[in-house]
Parts: structure tokens; sequence; C-alpha cells
């Protein structure tokens, strides 16, 4: 497969087509800045690689976080951008990019209303809340799954003149002596380069978790870990930025996770943990405060011997967990076991059954362990157990942009024409593991394309307002 390159000049051809606003991807960003510009008139492609639009969006548990929406506010849940912001930047111990932590948590709102006109109907997730949000801002369809989506998304869009152009990996773009993206070459399934202009251009395609040299040289920590993200995510935005010159913040930022199921590659919702669950080792002894987030566990299950933990949890959670369509898939995949008592959860984990009794009877209501977590209440036989192991789901660094998303120079200056948003753009979960608040992913993504979009309507109007003007 060829690597992503910038070449000078105009493409080979006499006949270039053109379109206002070339989109590279069409996951949850790509999608959602299409319908910002068909609303507003604009004319748009969307080049994707794979045969179906999927990417991240569809291995999340498709949960966007947003902040004063329609549906938030119907559910009457008291929130603010203000608010948002601010559980981010706890979340990130002040580390995230501030102006994208107000842009996007102002566009949140906004943004998830736009979907919603386009016919996605969200609920908010209700019951439980994912470590760092103090209000429940979890939107999520009735199906739960990232799958789901990223299908009504697509069908939104199809809805409109926008073009979804499949099997197209973007491996080239064209930059002119201005500095501007004039065209974009793809590589079509029978080795063709297909060629195509633009006044804008917006890269919403990957992030870099997918590409191993890149894993190892930015994140050697997870160089080895299990991927559980999109191959996609190849790193071209971050390449392409590099031959350009452009800025470049956070590559030591990305979303990890702690619950990813062994050897059954099922991601287990972190909602086992929140309603009182808890991880042990092969020892069968607790070993970090699970309520910080999902994030960081990753690192600490890598740490444990052979990179292996148990979510241990009871009934009442079980009843929770089988809500979520991911769970139902790793059960059926035979991933949960049953044990009746604790000798029987010891045999499963191949630990000391003294070392778990003492484990299990620290968990208790108004306990505070040692590592700082208290316990609402306990956890009572039959017990269940799933094995897990530390993944890498996606990266959270990349291209430096501003609060419109245009990317830019180390000075600081933006590129003419390019904008960059959701997983080829730096995001708002700092330069570490341990500050992804759950949902960052998708809120840089659908709040990224909304902006971006946005961004490019109002400069195609600048610029077709300063040629009336010179005509």
């Amino acid at each position: 497969m060829s690597a992503p390159v910038i070449r000078h000049g105009l493409p080979p051809m006499d006949d270039l087509p053109h379109v206002s606003v070339v989109i590279v991807g069409a996951g949850a960003c790509g999608l959602t800045a299409a319908l910002v510009l068909q609303d507003a008139g604009i004319d748009c492609v969307l080049l994707e690689r794979d045969a179906l639009p999927s990417g991240s969006t569809a291995l999340s548990s498709g949960f966007i976080p947003a902040a004063g929406s329609e549906v938030q506010r119907a559910a009457g849940i008291d929130d603010s951008p203000h608010r948002f912001a601010g559980d981010i930047t706890g979340k990130t111990q002040g580390t995230a990019a501030a102006h994208l932590v107000r842009a996007y948590t102002e566009a949140s709102g906004p943004a998830m209303d736009l979907l919603a006109r386009h016919g996605l109907r969200f609920e908010i997730l209700d019951g439980f809340l994912y470590p760092g949000h103090t209000v429940r801002r979890m939107h999520s369809l009735p199906e739960r799954t990232g799958a789901a989506l990223m299908a009504a998304l697509e069908r939104a869009v199809q809805a409109t003149d926008a073009a979804i152009l499949t099997r197209t990996l973007v491996r080239e773009l064209w930059v002119d002596e201005a500095g501007r993206v004039c065209a974009v070459g793809g590589l079509r399934p029978d080795g063709s380069m297909e060629y195509l202009g633009c006044d804008m251009l917006l890269l919403a395609c990957n992030g870099f978790g997918g590409n191993a040299a890149l894993r190892a040289e930015l994140l050697p920590e997870m160089a080895n870990a299990v991927y559980g993200g999109h191959e996609g995510n190849d790193g071209s935005a971050l390449l392409w930025g590099r031959e350009l010159g452009a800025a470049q913040a956070d590559l030591g930022g990305y979303q990890g996770h702690g619950s990813w199921a062994s050897p059954h590659g099922v991601l287990i919702s972190w909602a086992v943990i929140m309603d009182g669950g808890i991880q042990i080792n092969r020892e069968g002894r607790r070993f970090h405060d699970e309520t910080h987030g999902y994030s960081e566990a990753a690192v600490h299950v890598l740490a444990q011997p052979d990179g292996i933990a148990w979510n241990v949890f009871d009934g009442q959670t079980l009843a929770l967990a089988r809500t979520f369509p991911d769970f139902q898939d790793a059960e059926a995949a035979g991933a949960l076991k049953t044990c009746a008592d604790i000798d029987a959860l010891a045999r499963v984990v191949g630990c000391d059954a003294t070392i778990l009794r003492e484990t299990l009877d620290t968990v208790s209501p108004g306990k505070t362990a040692g590592d700082g977590r208290t316990f609402a209440r306990g956890i009572a036989a039959p017990y269940y157990a799933v094995k897990v192991t530390g993944a890498l789901f996606h990266t959270q660094g990349g291209l430096d942009i501003d609060a419109h998303c245009r990317v830019l120079t180390p000075d600081g200056e933006p590129f003419p024409n390019l904008l960059a948003a959701g997983g080829a753009a730096r995001g708002v979960s700092g330069n570490a593991v341990w500050g992804y608040l759950s949902g960052n992913g998708l809120l840089s993504a659908v709040a990224g394309g909304f902006l971006a979009a946005h961004t490019a309507v109002d400069a195609l109007a600048a610029q077709s307002s300063s040629q009336e003007t010179s005509a």
C-alpha cells in the first residue's frame, strides 16, 4: 500500500473534477460536517477507504457527551457547557487545550440538535455516571452501539445531496505555491488513482493507533498492547502534517480501555465497575481505584501478571450489564463465568481463596480502600467474572488546530484552507492516558466536525464575497 504523501502543483489530468469541500473520512466527524455543509447549501464529497463507513465510531459504544441539547433539557438535567468544560478540565488536571475545551463543549449541544433535526433520535443514558462526569450527558441511540450510530449518520447524509465515495484510500494531497490544498488523490480498488479538486479540505480521517511504527515512537507503553481500534487509523493525517510542516500536539494522549475481554476481543462496559464491580489480578487482589477511569485502567491492567485482570461483580450489576449489546456478545461468546461462592471464584481466577476472601471483605458499604475508592455497597454471591486485558482504542493527539479547527503552523498561523477534526487533530484529553474523559473521542468527532464545517462555510462565503468585489 502506498504511503500518504504531499505533492506540489496540480494532478496530471486535463479536466480535474472540483468540489467546494472534500472531506477525508466518513466517520462521525466527516458525516456530521457533511450535514452542516448541506444545510448551508455547500457541495461536498466524503472520501472513505472502507466499503461501508465505519471507522472508530462503529467500534465504540456510540455514546456522545454533550451539554445543553434539547433532549438533555427535556430530561430535566441541569447542565451547561461551562460545567462540561469543568469536568474535562478536572479529568485532565488542566492540561487539555483550553480553547478546544471551550469550543467543543459550547458546540456539543447545538451539534446534537443538528443530528436530531436530521432524524437521529437520542436518549440520555440513565442509571450511572461515567468517571469524571458530574451529570448525565451521554447521548445514545436506543440500540446503544457505535454501529447503529454510524448507520443513522450515514442514512442522514444519504438523504442529502452530499456524495460518499467509498473504497477510496486518499494517499495524496496536492498543494499549490501559496500553500493551499488544491486537490487530493485517492487510490481505488483497481489500483488507479482518482483526483478531485477542492476549495477546502477537511481531514476527518484517523488517528495513528493502527500504525505500529508511530505507536512505538509516540506511545511506547502501548506498543505491544492489544489494539481494539480501526485498522484505518494509520496516521495519514499526522504524516501529511509532518510533510507540510504543521504543528502537532498532545501526541501522548490516547484512550485505552482496561476491560477488553480476553481472549474474546469484546469490550466489557465500564458500567460493570461504576455500578459496584471491581478488578482483581491473578493473585485475587485489587490493584487500583477503578473509578478513576477505564482509559488509565488499561495501563494498570497491563502491569499485572500476564497483563490480565478479572472484572468481578454480582447479580445486580449483571442485570445492568446485559442491557449493553457488547456485553451480550461477550456473554454469548462464553466470556462470562458464574461462581456460586468465593471458593468457586478463586478456582476460576486461579488464586488463593483466602486472599480473595480478604479482598472481597474490603468491599463493603461506606468503606474506603487504601487506594481511595469508597464503596457504596458490597458484592454478594453468586459472583460473576470476566477475564480482561488492557487495550489501546484510539489516539487523542494529532495536528494542532485552533478553535475553528484550522490546522496550524508551529508559529500558530493557520494554513489557508486546511481543516482537521476528530482523530486527525489534537483532542481534549491532554497528553496522557489518564486525561481521557469518557466520550472525549466522539465529542471531538461530532463537535469538531460541526465546528470545522461552519469554518468552511464562513471561509467560502468570504471567498465568494471577495471575488464579487474584485469583479
